[in-house]
């Protein structure tokens, strides 16, 4: 993992006397505060290249100046969990420590409570909001779309407390979650942000938050973030603030991981710059090295001549819902669906593999059966898009494949030696549109 060198770390001292931790970096036009909800840690963050490319992007149009909340990370520590009040207050020594008469203030998850709280008392010190994957009240009610489930709060909750990296990651950043890097890095991240106070106590502090009636008091313009599938706040949370704001301009992102660290980090920070300078970056051509699967269902023309419109859509949308849950379940990255064809990207071979054979034993169980193609190259990323020779071979290879197959290129069989997944040989075959040829290997039913 490569980390980038963290800027020095300086203190401003709150009206109790305690110390505030903070970090400035970036040389842009516009103040920028940012505070991270939940855990957070001034220098750690820099380790996390998604975070720290996050950093590096806000600091390109803004002074980014990041702190970490009273209690936690390199600040100092209490011996009770801060009010909601305090933190509020937190903001504006950090600014007046860095000279910011007034700045675009910028919070994830409870932090963004707190940025629109700050924004409530303080209009005259509150250029803008960014509130990402946030909620004026935590607790669900029912009386209004704001609010986590209270399953998933308690299984979030116990998960948090027992330092289960598995159950916290499968709820935060399940994209991210067997990627053995980020689940040491995120382990460290997690175990040195927390105080001394137990964290169940911190929680339910913020679970007795509600700002909700003070909502219309946010004059200033707020972006709201919210990835559209993420499973701790639903986007409705996101909706319902934006329509209950005076001045809110709402972009729900596609992903399904609340942590902001874990899915495309540049489309996040493209919004920001967007919002706050009316200016919005070129697209860029990240080059990276991934897996693709391309998976579509065999006979479907046919299919759905047969059972008429209405019918052949309601089993589509089954075999996608079940495609879905075997992407969320091997951590797959679902890029585009046309018709009843999936492209999605992985970072291992192996689980993309595991994934295509699942989806097809899924998918069978509705009467449907799916062929799937799966190469390892390097691809153009554009946004949460994919091009590139990589992206042409693999949809090649899937083509080649027959009901309930599993095709991969040589590249993919080379990579999972020793995993225990047997192949059978297909031999070399044109890929039309791809130069040379192309060994093709079937994977073995298990």
């Amino acid at each position: 993992m490569t980390m980038t060198t963290p800027p020095e770390t300086q203190y401003a001292t709150a009206s109790d006397g305690l110390k505030i931790a903070y970090q400035v970096s970036g040389d842009g036009d516009v103040d920028l505060v940012f505070m991270q909800g939940a855990v957070a840690h001034l220098d750690l963050a820099w380790e996390d290249p998604r975070l720290s490319r996050l950093f590096e992007r806000l600091g390109s149009f803004s002074r980014l100046i990041r702190f970490d909340r009273r209690g936690m990370g390199m600040s100092g520590l209490t011996d009770r969990a801060a009010t909601l009040e305090e933190q509020v207050a937190d903001f504006a020594t950090v600014m007046d420590a860095v000279g910011a008469e007034r700045a675009a203030l910028f919070g994830t998850i409870d932090a963004g409570t707190i940025a629109l709280s700050f924004a409530a008392d303080h209009p005259d010190r509150t250029a803008a909001v960014i509130a990402f994957e946030t909620s004026p009240r935590f607790t669900r009610t029912g009386e209004d779309d704001f609010g986590i489930e209270p399953d998933v709060m308690a299984r979030f909750a116990e998960a948090t407390q027992a330092m289960d990296v598995e159950v916290q990651l499968s709820i935060v950043a399940p994209s991210r979650k067997d990627d053995p890097a980020f689940r040491s890095w995120f382990r460290r991240y997690t175990r040195s942000a927390q105080s001394g106070i137990p964290i169940q106590v911190v929680m339910m502090t913020m679970l007795s938050w509600d700002i909700t009636d003070r909502l219309p008091d946010v004059g200033a313009p707020v972006l709201v973030l919210n990835r559209a599938e993420h499973n701790l706040l639903p986007v409705r949370n996101a909706r319902a603030l934006a329509a209950a704001l005076p001045n809110a301009t709402l972009v729900e992102l596609p992903g399904r991981d609340t942590a902001i660290f874990s899915s495309d980090v540049d489309a996040v920070a493209d919004e920001i710059e967007a919002f706050l300078t009316g200016t919005r970056p070129p697209p860029r051509m990240d080059r990276v090295l991934a897996t693709v699967l391309f998976t579509d269902i065999v006979g479907s023309t046919e299919r759905a001549a047969s059972m008429g419109d209405r019918d052949w859509r309601e089993l589509l949308e089954r075999h996608h819902r079940l495609l879905r849950a075997e992407l969320d379940r091997y951590g797959g990255h679902e890029i585009h669906t046309a018709g009843d064809g999936f492209l999605a990207t992985f970072e291992s071979p192996r689980r993309a593999i595991e994934c295509a054979a699942a989806a097809g034993r899924a998918i069978r169980s509705i009467g449907l059966d799916i062929r799937a193609g799966v190469h390892t190259g390097e691809l153009e990323r554009s946004g949460d898009d994919v091009q590139g020779i990589a992206v042409h071979i693999g949809a090649r290879i899937a083509g080649l494949a027959g009901a309930g197959e599993v095709f991969v290129s040589s590249t993919v069989k080379d990579l999972v030696t020793g995993s225990g997944i047997a192949f059978e040989d297909r031999g070399e075959q044109d890929l039309k549109g791809v130069p040379g040829t192309w060994r093709v290997f079937a994977v073995a039913p298990s």
